[in-house]
């Protein structure tokens, strides 16, 4: 598995060898969560950075998940949608939301690596 890069909104990213893009949410995001009853998933289509691309509903409340990256989704988890709490079993697994080719294949380096998210993560503990 190649090196993961997270948002600031609890996502996270892996490059795949295709030069695509997986895209879910993390353990964090997942556990703040609670039990997902829900996902609607993107359109395969073109989507900028920070566009609402899918929502997660889950017993507590609903949050969008948002395009780190402009580029255009070429693959959804479809077993989502029958499976939702596959969000909760294995958030950066099987629980992944979708797959993008990324406009710019650099840009994913401006993103948090672990040791920037885990510092995120603890500030936000704090606070």
């Amino acid at each position: 598995m190649s090196e993961l890069r997270f948002t600031e909104d609890h996502e996270w990213l892996r490059a795949e060898a295709d030069g695509s893009v997986t895209v879910g949410i993390t353990a964090f995001a997942q556990n703040a969560l609670g039990d997902v009853v829900f996902v609607q998933l993107p359109e395969l289509q073109s989507y900028e950075k920070g566009a609402e691309a899918s929502t997660v509903e889950s017993v507590k409340a609903a949050s969008g998940v948002y395009m780190p990256l402009d580029g255009e989704v070429l693959e959804v988890n479809d077993k989502l949608d029958a499976s939702p709490e596959l969000v909760n079993e294995d958030p950066m697994g099987e629980g992944w939301f979708f797959r993008f080719k990324p406009t710019d294949a650099d840009a994913m380096a401006k993103l948090l690596d672990q040791d920037a998210y885990d510092r995120l993560i603890k500030a936000n503990a704090q606070a």
